[in-house]
Parts: C-alpha cells; structure tokens; sequence
C-alpha cells in the first residue's frame, strides 16, 4: 500500500482597518464602544498582509512554552505603534524605524480579542496625537517586543481620530 505523505504547512493573514473620524475620542476613554456607535468614520482603509518579526516570534514561542508569563499580549501590555518611516520591514527589525514621528497607544477597551484562530488588536489615537504621516505600523508588549511590522502609505493625520484595528489570523 502506498503511503501519501503529509506535507506541513502553516499560513498567517492580517487584515488591517484604519478608520478616520473628524471627532476627538479622547473623552470617550474608556467608553470607546459608546464613540463608535455615535459616530461614523468618513473614510475607512482597509490593507492585507504585514511582516512577522523575529523577535515578535520568538516571543509567542516563550509565551506558548511559559518561558515569558509577563509581558503578555493583554488589554494592559498590548500596544499599537505608528510611525512616518518609510523603510522597508524586514523580519529582523524589532521596532518602528521612525527617527522622531512615532505614538504608542493602548488598547481600546476589550482588547486586544481571542476568536477562531484569530487576534484582533485595536487602538484609536486622539485629535492631538500622531500628528504625522502613517507610512508604518507595528503590534507591541510592554515589554519592547515587536510582534509585527507594516510598512504602507495611510495617509497624514492632522486633527480627529484615527482607529487601527489588526487582525491577525493563524492556520
């Protein structure tokens, strides 16, 4: 009887959403779910795809096995970074690349999520934050940890709010 070998393999897909607000959300902190459902976005962006970091990937692999308990991906620990480099990402970076125009904020209330083979981390940055152009993005720990980095072209931000959601889906 012939035997049919296996063949191994795993995929990662991350679908990131940026939307755009002309209203501040700075006095609905912690009540971010009440913003949204009071406002609409005028412009929403959705991209595809984004680098892994080797750091970040190590990482996950200290998480899983209980070597790293700390900093763990949790509404407390978990990060979403922007920045105005346009350098190209590449798995052995461990950070934004921007030299002065970079934000970190938390997460939005109930994030980051668990669902289906799938994390989905969301933060919104203020009327007078992250004033810059968003040329890259990255997911962060408390703990200096890059778990992933895009780099793409979403425009400048000058007043309102901007949300960033990413998706990241294992299978």
């Amino acid at each position: 009887m012939k035997q049919t070998q296996v063949k191994e393999q795993a995929t990662h897909k991350t679908i990131t959403t940026l939307s755009k607000y002309a209203e501040d959300i700075a006095p609905y902190r912690g009540r971010e779910a009440e913003f949204h459902k009071l406002f609409k976005p005028y412009e929403v962006i959705q991209r595809e795809g984004n680098c892994l970091l080797n750091s970040g990937i190590d990482q996950m692999w200290d998480l899983i096995t209980g070597v790293d308990t700390t900093y763990i991906y949790d509404y407390a620990k978990a990060f979403i970074g922007v920045g105005d480099s346009t350098t190209a990402a590449t798995a052995t970076q461990t950070d934004l690349q921007a030299a002065s125009n970079s934000k970190y904020n938390a997460m939005e209330t109930g994030y980051p999520t668990s669902t289906t083979q799938k994390a989905t981390f969301k933060a919104s940055f203020a009327t007078d934050e992250a004033n810059f152009a968003w040329n890259e993005w990255v997911v962060k720990t408390t703990g200096a940890e890059c778990l992933n980095r895009k780099v793409e072209s979403l425009g400048t931000k000058t007043t309102g709010t901007w949300t960033l959601e990413v998706a990241i889906t294992l299978s």
